[in-house]
């Protein structure tokens, strides 16, 4: 490995692991007797950093799989304008600490000086590495986190223009949860008392915003205990407020460990007999993580921003959501996560962004192409001409549950697909279970 500023501090590939990235492509190229002229100008490379280990390893779990998948379809290089460029696709991994998704950011940029960037998942990962981008005038676009915790998270204000330039960002917003938890919570007769615990953190602090007033004026009585802080162990005063407002829907947008310390404790302090909907987000995502909770699990609500049966496919891989989800259970012996479609869709879109680009090579067009960008990708369509403000692009976030796999099934636990008011292209599955029932 050339010496590289960071190195010792772990924070970069080694050698080998960026050659099995990128050196399967070019031994492939060789194989079949076509190359690339010799250059950088030649060469389009992608930063991909996400959280492949640490608290929110989940999100990253699939990313190998998919970058596999996406390597593969770009092995013989990406034609833009008549001209077939090399890719390189640099995949790095945060741990999950915001510090050093902003530190492989610079270094990407600086270093490796990396031509585009695509960040996802949490904006624990992608507004610090959105900020080193907008700061550098390197475009990056991301996906996986509400669009609201991106946009005015980093400074943007209601009403006034956009402060960014090089970084955009596509995905479910607050209306889209709006609008899915009014859907799902109308399934099951209840006291319409909403029992809530967000964090105080970026998507937590977004949600209690713009979310709670929605479901007020829906007629929703919100008991809040207050933003926590995370990492936060006891959680027995707001189990015991929760009991005494006698709330029979749960919401959250914890971390995952948070929610299963809070979980276990609202089952032994006699919360969870008494609730109808637990509805979760950023947390329960996946499947590990709820199987770890074993009978507590089951009918929990959830939310799923790619689903299996999604029925779109990849622009860039042309596969679609059954056969990239079976393809990862059969290659890892893992059920499928949502994040699969998710990290695809970033891919799908970025390269879409590249090809639109006059110039790949240079920085400002394809800032240029990612905003004015319409396509459809695995996860659906991708519109930066008619976002709620400039830079983003809504997407949609489907009602799901998690139930006891049937006899049989090779996993434990069933993902469903219970509600679709933000995109009725998805199928239903089944009908909300109370989570008691």
């Amino acid at each position: 490995m050339s010496n590289h500023p960071i190195q010792s501090t772990g924070l970069r590939p080694n050698r080998r692991q960026v050659m099995a990235g990128i050196g399967a492509g070019g031994l492939m190229l060789a194989t079949q007797g076509r190359a690339f002229a010799a250059g950088a100008e030649n060469v389009i490379k992608v930063g991909f950093v996400s959280p492949r280990t640490g608290a929110l390893s989940g999100f990253g779990q699939t990313d190998g799989y998919v970058l596999d998948l996406a390597r593969k379809a770009l092995a013989k290089g990406l034609a833009i304008g008549g001209k077939t460029y090399e890719i390189q696709i640099i995949d790095v991994d945060t741990q999950s600490d915001p510090s050093r998704a902003s530190q492989l950011a610079k270094s990407l940029i600086n270093a490796d000086q990396v031509d585009l960037i695509l960040a996802v998942s949490t904006p624990e990962t992608i507004n610090p590495v959105a900020d080193a981008a907008e700061a550098a005038g390197v475009p990056c676009l991301s996906t996986v986190m509400p669009w609201e915790a991106w946009y005015f998270g980093r400074g943007a204000k209601p009403g006034a223009p956009s402060p960014f330039k090089w970084t955009y960002h596509f995905g479910f917003g607050v209306g889209e949860f709006y609008k899915m938890y009014v859907s799902q919570f109308a399934l099951i007769e209840n006291n319409k008392k909403v029992g809530v615990l967000y964090p105080n953190d970026a998507d937590g602090n977004a949600i209690r915003a713009n979310l709670v007033p929605l479901l007020e004026k829906s007629g929703y009585t919100i008991i809040d205990p207050g933003a926590y802080e995370d990492g936060t162990t006891d959680y027995s005063s707001q189990i015991s407020l929760f009991r005494k407002e006698k709330v029979q829907i749960f919401n959250s947008f914890p971390i995952p460990p948070d929610f299963a310390a809070f979980w276990r404790q609202a089952a032994q302090q006699g919360l969870r007999k008494q609730l109808k909907i637990a509805q979760l987000a950023k947390t329960g995502l996946f499947p590990d993580g709820v199987e770890a909770l074993g009978t507590l699990g089951y009918n929990l609500g959830n939310n799923a921003y790619w689903h299996k049966s999604f029925p779109y496919a990849s622009s860039l891989t042309g596969i679609g959501g059954e056969a990239l989800a079976s393809g990862y259970e059969e290659s890892s012996g893992k059920q499928w996560t949502q994040q699969l479609g998710a990290t695809l869709s970033l891919l799908d879109a970025g390269f879409a962004a590249l090809k639109a680009s006059t110039d790949p090579k240079s920085k400002a067009e394809i800032a240029k192409a990612i905003s004015t960008l319409n396509t459809v990708t695995i996860s659906g369509k991708v519109d930066f001409t008619s976002g709620p403000v400039p830079n983003v692009s809504p997407g949609p976030i489907v009602g799901t549950q998690w139930v006891k796999a049937a006899p049989g099934s090779k996993f434990k636990l069933d993902f469903v697909v219970t509600d679709n008011a933000t995109d009725p292209n998805v199928p239903i599955a089944t009908k909300l279970q109370p989570l008691n029932g």
